[in-house]
């Protein structure tokens, strides 16, 4: 399929079962198309459950369904000490509908975790979702069938953005499984009152798996590119504040990068990585991120 997801990234399409699969489809194929192109993405890294087909293969190993659905040949390698289970974790609080350029950070989220979701599933590992506030926790236990992936999809099409991040989060504790490879990819904004989130991130890393934190910003969240006077609201507790952009921008920005750089040496120290994403970021980079851990793993 030759078309550009950013085409796609509509909330119409996004908050749809078959738009959001769609999209996922067309960035998953846009990756599988770039590592068939260069074999290697980055130092060290590559596609450890397909490998593009060479002369002397054995054709019973060909993917069918790939070669049907991108027309490129794949042969599929053994599954056995490959498989990966993923476990996705979503902040579903309010503050995650912020938006930019028409997109919230919420539907920005759904689209990362589904193509990573469906590049996951294409490998055979299992893929679980887990999106919580102090209203609901959704949950999508880990599997691989084929049929997970359409539940999978459709839980997380259908998530909305509430209230705040609880500050009991004992549910979440049962994520601390025993499989020695494991990735837990936390997504949130991090938007805290005080340390919540980030006492929660820490929570859930064991000496038997590996947490991801990607934080998804705005870019003006950010940059602050704002003029004039503007008037800002907290869309969790609901306070508001008048600011003049010209002579806030500054001190804004400073704040911003403290805080940033002050909770990557946090989750660091916890052996935890750390990564910002703005919403005008490619999906492509949290891909490949993926699967440079997903390879270290195995």
């Amino acid at each position: 399929m030759n078309q550009n997801y950013q085409e796609l990234l509509r909330p119409e399409i996004i908050n749809s079962l078959s738009g959001l699969s769609l999209i996922a489809r067309v960035v998953s194929d846009g990756f599988l198309s770039g590592l068939n192109s260069s074999r290697r993405v980055g130092v060290g890294l590559t596609f450890s459950q397909y490998r593009a087909y060479e002369a002397g293969d054995d054709l019973r190993l060909l993917d069918w369904k790939i070669l049907a659905r991108t027309g490129r040949y794949y042969i599929k390698q053994s599954e056995i000490d490959t498989q990966v289970t993923v476990k996705f974790i979503l902040d579903a609080s309010k503050s995650m509908l912020h938006q930019e350029s028409g997109l919230s950070k919420l539907e920005y989220a759904k689209v990362v975790i589904a193509s990573l979701a469906k590049i996951a599933q294409n490998q055979g590992d299992q893929i679980g979702l887990f999106a919580l506030n102090d209203s609901k926790l959704t949950t999508v236990l880990p599997n691989n069938h084929k049929k997970h992936y359409s539940k999978f999809i459709h839980e997380l099409a259908e998530l909305n953005a509430k209230g705040k991040w609880p500050e009991e989060v004992d549910e979440l504790k049962k994520l601390q499984g025993r499989n020695s490879k494991e990735i837990l990819f936390f997504i949130t904004d991090l938007h805290e009152e005080s340390s919540e989130l980030t006492a929660t991130i820490k929570g859930l890393k064991t000496k038997f798996n590996e947490v991801i934190v990607l934080q998804v910003l705005g870019k003006n969240e950010i940059d602050f590119d704002y003029e004039g006077f503007l008037i800002f609201e907290d869309l969790e507790l609901g306070t508001k504040i008048k600011v003049d952009a010209k002579t806030a921008k500054e001190n804004y920005v400073n704040n911003v990068q403290k805080t940033l750089d002050y909770t990557k040496k946090v989750l660091l120290s916890n052996n935890i990585e750390h990564h910002v994403f703005q919403m005008n970021d490619s999906i492509i980079d949290v891909l490949i991120l993926f699967l440079k851990q997903r390879q270290r793993l195995i």
